[in-house]
């Protein structure tokens, strides 16, 4: 089975790269030049608290020039997943399907738009890990690999996939409740990037401070109450499961203060500022992740601004 690596940052890198020490034909695509020159030179580097290893990877800016694959694991940002959707056509052949375990609400959708829902596996992430320079990524946290069929079938791919991931060390789960998930991994996101990215700390920072404690508690619970009131099923204790999260990846730079320190655009959309629209929408009050939300879009600007003048 052929596999690209479609938005190969650091969690891209993270799944490509132990999905080729495993022996899988895998390719890692990415737009940033220096990134995959590193790559195609050194290898990928994966600094971890077991020690560094070097993992020799395919790699290249173009998806032209891999062609056809079986599978295309979908990591872009959320703000590229529309644009990269219709990119992605070099990759695709009769068969080829999608496998996205991205950030946020609504990737799943616009790939199934473009490409026909039968193509589309959605699933989330919970290891932690960031992106230190070209070709160099951090593992902060080991976590696991959940994703499923949009429609909860158990399929001969679905199956598949799992054993492959299973072999790389990436610990995969199917499940037959992908929404659930995908909302699962929001919900954490919701209490963990946009404070470590507004108050500039690494996850675990957030569990000794306690005014941000107090502040993660509240934009997940808030984020709970959208659920329900979407009769969405998720799993029990969210703020728990956040803070087990934060913990386990305390050392971690959250990909969102990452985009920040970077000057680049955040996920914050599809994350604080997705739960604010559909409080509106179910007339759930939501002025925690309101705030958070507006505060992160003005430091983006800030920091932009900064970027534009270096």
């Amino acid at each position: 089975m052929r596999f690209a690596v479609y938005g190969a940052g650091a969690m891209g890198c993270l799944y490509g790269g132990l999905l080729a020490k495993s022996g899988v034909d895998v390719f890692l695509i990415n737009r940033w030049e220096d990134h995959v020159q590193a790559l195609s030179e050194r290898g990928l580097v994966i600094e971890a608290v077991e020690g560094t290893e070097v993992i020799p990877v395919q790699t290249t800016t173009r998806p032209e020039e891999v062609g056809p694959v079986d599978v295309i694991l979908f990591m872009v940002k959320s703000n590229d997943t529309a644009s990269a959707a219709l990119s992605a056509a070099p990759l695709v052949k009769a068969g080829t399907c999608f496998l996205t375990l991205q950030n946020g609400l609504g990737n799943h959708e616009v790939l199934a738009d473009q490409w026909g829902p039968e193509r589309i596996l959605a699933g989330t992430t919970s290891f932690g890990v960031s992106l230190t320079g070209p070709g160099r990524i951090r593992l902060a946290g080991r976590g696991h690999t959940l994703f499923g069929e949009l429609d909860g079938r158990m399929t001969p791919r679905l199956l598949s996939l799992v054993e492959i991931f299973a072999r790389a060390g990436l610990a995969p789960e199917a499940s037959q409740n992908v929404l659930g998930l995908i909302w699962d991994k929001l919900l954490i996101n919701v209490g963990i990037n946009a404070l470590t990215a507004i108050a500039d700390v690494p996850n675990g920072k957030l569990l000794e401070v306690p005014p941000l404690t107090s502040l993660l508690e509240a934009a997940v619970q808030e984020a709970e109450a959208v659920a329900q009131a979407a009769h969405i099923t998720i799993s029990p204790q969210p703020v728990n499961r956040t803070k087990a999260v934060a913990l386990s990846t305390g050392k971690n730079i959250s990909s969102m203060r990452q985009d920040l320190r970077r000057g680049r655009m955040t996920e914050i959309d599809v994350m604080n500022g997705a739960i604010v629209r559909l409080g509106q929408k179910y007339n759930i009050p939501t002025p925690v992740n309101a705030t958070l939300t507006r505060l992160v879009e003005a430091l983006t600007l800030i920091s932009r601004a900064r970027q534009s003048f270096r």
